[in-house]
């Protein structure tokens, strides 16, 4: 065996670069990196980040260097990612006698940062900062929120304490960490067990209680309240795993939250799915409710990506920290998420997030979109008010698959527009399955006017927020009578505040 110094250089910059490296032998052997095990926990709250096991695949995050022991004489393969936007390498290689190093070169194909465009992973738990700065340079993040969350610890003395990882390393709206590229921020996902998850990013203070409810707490407390906390610190609120019937209600009271305007987005993650999300997310802006997407891989264990959904955000120019701004640009719908392709989409020149009248002074409304990707995919997609109004297959050119869509669009009185990609229609029901990205919106609305709202939105949404406030009503366990019908009062406000009726969308 030799002790082999192994380096992965940037095409760009000829520098070395943070990467997922695996190097394997011909009988499926895996060789770790110096300082890193071959064998390593995958478990919830296991030793998590710096490496990553895909099924029977291991993976080590490198901070663009290592030294790793192999055997001469042996054909090696090498694998190498640093995130979308660069080409997967895939190299073998036969050591001769006495070797000492090895050589390769990420090649990028895109740079979207060049034009602002960020990506960040919107959640993770259980890394320490160092780790997740580590991989999210790998994965080529230059944001990464770090999530405390309560947790159970088992003790050897029998009991199992409440533990919050990564508390004390709370950092707000700076960044705890910064390293290669990377910024991690540790801020709290907030969570009751049937009525909502929330992740309060950029919150200059932790907002408490982290929980309530639950087997050993009562339902004194609403996710409404944490989001009002929440932006009186300045934060942003994500409503995390939304619309999971297996993670409590399907709509809970985060749902009568976003309808009262406290939920600032709602995130996209990397777990698979029982129930699709995107059929609600289209109700929601049907609805008239402009709420942005962001992407988060939800990474809580060692077989999970940092950032295998992630959230490419355009960033202004402005005094603020970029953290801030960041921040911002996911508030104001500037977003696309995606697990692999890289998404185009603009309306005239606007860029999602954009509310653009009618008719405008540029002319007919010029919809352009893209995707490419390293990794074949099957569709991009123009939707329009939930319904497909143009798609294209990708051709495949200088290596990648590449899909285009330009044509006029009329808004018909109003709604909103986005891009989407998929690789397989399983992709469409769960995103995890495989290759996946969606812009947010541009919307339009008539000249002097409003965004239109269309009916048949509306009733499932009703429905779901009735039946939370049931389980209030018939389930909650309350201390205070008057917490109770504070809690009840937010679902009546949010039913009340449901809009009227103005046209169908032909959405379920």
């Amino acid at each position: 065996m030799l002790t082999v110094h192994l380096r992965m250089n940037d095409s760009l910059t000829a520098q070395p670069t943070p990467v997922r490296l695996r190097v394997s032998g011909p009988d499926g052997v895996h060789f770790a990196p110096l300082g890193q095990a071959v064998e390593f926990a995958i478990g919830r709250n296991e030793d998590v980040g710096g490496h990553l096991r895909l099924g029977a695949e291991r993976w080590f995050a490198i901070d663009g260097a290592c030294e790793i022991r192999l055997p001469a004489n042996v054909p090696l393969r090498i694998q190498a990612l640093n995130g979308p936007e660069s080409r997967p390498l895939d190299q073998t290689v036969t050591l001769g006698p006495g070797q000492m190093s090895l050589r390769f070169t990420i090649e990028r194909w895109s740079d979207l940062a060049a034009n602002r465009w960020m990506a960040g992973d919107s959640r993770c738990h259980f890394l320490s900062p160092h780790a997740a700065a580590l991989e999210g340079a790998a994965e080529a993040l230059a944001f990464v929120n770090l999530l405390a969350t309560t947790q159970p610890l088992p003790s050897l003395d029998g009991t199992a304490y409440t533990t919050v990882p990564n508390l004390v390393a709370f950092s707000g709206q700076t960044a705890t960490l910064q390293m290669h590229g990377c910024n991690v921020t540790v801020n709290t996902l907030n969570l009751h067990p049937v009525l909502g998850r929330v992740g309060l990013l950029h919150s200059h203070r932790p907002v408490h209680p982290l929980t309530f409810g639950g087997a050993d707490d009562t339902d004194d407390w609403s996710v409404s309240d944490w989001c009002d906390q929440c932006h009186r610190k300045k934060g942003l609120t994500v409503w995390v795993e939304a619309f999971r019937g297996d993670r409590g209600l399907v709509g809970g009271e985060a749902l009568a939250a976003l309808v009262l305007g406290k939920i600032d987005a709602i995130e996209c993650d990397a777990q698979p799915r029982t129930q699709p999300l995107l059929p609600w997310v289209y109700r929601l802006w049907n609805a008239g409710h402009p709420v942005p997407l962001v992407g988060g891989s939800g990474k809580d264990n060692n077989r999970v990506a940092l950032g295998a959904m992630r959230t490419y955000a355009q960033v202004h120019e402005g005094e603020t920290s970029v953290n801030a701004r960041w921040i911002e640009a996911v508030r104001a719908g500037r977003t696309f998420v995606t697990n692999g392709p890289i998404l185009t989409f603009s309306a005239s020149g606007h860029e999602p997030g954009t509310t653009l009248d009618f008719p405008t002074d540029e002319g007919p409304i010029n919809v352009l979109a893209t995707a490419r990707s390293p990794v074949k995919f099957e569709k991009l997609e123009l939707i329009a008010d939930g319904r497909v109004i143009a798609s294209a297959s990708p051709f495949q050119t200088h290596g990648l698959y590449e899909a285009k869509l330009s044509l006029p669009h009329g808004p018909n009185g109003g709604g909103w527009l986005a891009a989407r990609c998929w690789g397989a229609m399983g992709a469409m029901l769960d995103p995890a399955s495989s290759s996946f990205a969606h812009t947010s919106p541009v919307w339009f609305r008539p000249r002097g006017g409003v965004i239109p709202i269309h009916s048949d939105a509306i009733p499932p949404i009703r429905r779901a927020i009735e039946e939370s406030r049931g389980w209030v009503e018939n389930h909650g366990r309350f201390a205070s009578e008057k917490r109770k019908q504070q809690l009840l009062s937010h679902h009546d406000r949010a039913l009340a505040r449901l809009p009227g009726t103005a046209k169908s969308s032909g959405v379920p």
